[in-house]
C-alpha cells in the first residue's frame, strides 16, 4: 500500500515540483524568440514530434518488441525534451537559447502530443485493454506537466530572485528523482529485467543514439548553424525521461511500460557527452581547416 501511494500520489508530486522548477528557467520572451530563428525551431519540432516517434515505432516492429515494452517506448518518444539538455548545449557550445525555447514549447506540446501518441501505441499494440489514457488520464498528464510550468513562469515574472535561488536545489532535486525512479523500476523488475534488456536494450540504445544523429544531421541538412545543430541534437536526444516513468508508473501503473524509459535514462547520459564531445571536436577542426589550406 505504501508502495502504491508513494507511486500514484509521491511521483506525480515529484514530478510537479520538478516541472515547477523548469517554469521557474522560462519566461514569455522564450516563447516569442519563436519569431527571431523560427526555421531552428521547426526543424526540432517537426524531428522532435514527428520523425522520432516513427523512429522508435519502426524499431519495436523491427526487434518485435513485447506490447507493453513498446508502448514504453513510444512513450519515451512522445515525452518531450530534459532540461539537461541546456546543460549538454552549454557544455558543447550549442545554441543554450535555442535549447531555453525548444524546452518551453515541447513542456507545453507534451501535454497533448503524449497522450495522443501513447494511446495510439496501446491501441496498435493491443497491450491492455484499461491501459490507455482515459479523459481523466489525459487531465492528470495536463495537471503534471503543463500547469506547474505556468505556474513556475508565473513565480519567476514576480520574484526572479527566487527563481535564480531555486534553480540549484529543483536541478539536483531533478536528478535525484530521476536516479530513484529509474533504479527503482529496474529493481522491481528484476526477476525479468535480463529478458527486457535483451528486448529492448539495444532497441532504446539505437533510439538513442538515432536521437542524437538525427537532431544534429537534419540540422545541417537544412543549413542550420552549427550552434544551433548541437543545440538541436541535445534537445532531440535527451529525453525527459522522468515525465516517461512518472506516466507509466503513476498513470498507466505498469512498471513494464517504464523499462524503455529507465533504460534510456542511462544510456543518454553516456551517450550524449560522447556525442557532444565528438561533434564539437568535428567542427573545430572543421573550422580550422581553411586556415591550414592558406598556409
Amino acid at each position: 500500500m505504501n508502495d502504491s501511494a508513494l507511486i500514484t500520489i509521491g511521483l506525480p508530486i515529484a514530478l510537479a515540483i520538478i516541472m515547477f522548477g523548469l517554469g521557474l528557467s522560462l519566461t514569455v520572451g522564450d516563447f516569442r524568440r519563436i519569431a527571431r530563428s523560427p526555421k531552428a525551431v521547426v526543424v526540432a519540432l517537426v524531428l522532435q514530434v514527428l520523425v522520432l516517434p516513427l523512429v522508435a515505432f519502426g524499431l519495436v516492429i523491427a526487434f518485435d518488441v513485447d506490447p507493453l515494452l513498446a508502448v514504453g517506448v513510444m512513450l519515451l518518444a512522445a515525452s518531450p525534451g530534459g532540461t539537461t539538455a541546456n546543460l549538454f548545449s552549454h557544455l558543447f557550445r550549442g545554441d543554450v537559447a535555442l535549447n531555453i525555447t525548444l524546452t518551453a514549447i515541447n513542456s507545453v506540446m507534451a501535454a497533448v502530443s503524449i497522450p495522443v501518441i501513447t494511446n495510439l501505441a496501446i491501441t496498435y499494440f493491443d497491450a491492455d485493454g484499461e491501459l490507455g489514457l482515459q479523459f481523466g488520464k489525459v487531465l492528470q498528464v495536463v495537471a503534471i506537466v503543463l500547469i506547474p510550468v505556468a505556474l513556475g513562469m508565473a513565480v519567476r515574472r514576480g520574484s526572479p530572485a527566487f527563481a535564480m535561488r531555486a534553480d540549484k536545489p529543483v536541478r539536483i532535486f531533478s536528478i535525484t528523482v530521476l536516479v530513484i525512479v529509474a533504479v527503482g523500476a529496474l529493481v522491481g523488475e528484476r526477476a525479468n529485467l535480463g529478458t527486457y534488456l535483451e528486448q529492448v536494450g539495444l532497441v532504446t540504445a539505437l533510439f538513442c543514439l538515432a536521437s542524437l544523429t538525427l537532431g544534429y544531421v537534419g540540422a545541417r541538412v537544412m543549413r542550420l548553424d552549427a550552434s544551433q545543430a548541437i543545440a538541436t541534437a541535445m534537445e532531440v536526444g535527451i529525453h525527459n525521461t522522468t515525465i516517461a516513468l512518472t506516466i507509466a508508473l503513476s498513470v498507466l501503473g505498469s512498471t513494464e511500460v517504464a523499462i524503455a524509459a529507465a533504460i534510456y535514462s542511462i544510456f543518454m547520459y553516456i551517450f550524449a557527452p560522447a556525442f557532444g564531445f565528438a561533434i564539437s571536436r568535428g567542427t573545430r577542426a572543421a573550422a580550422s581547416s581553411p586556415a591550414q589550406r592558406v598556409d
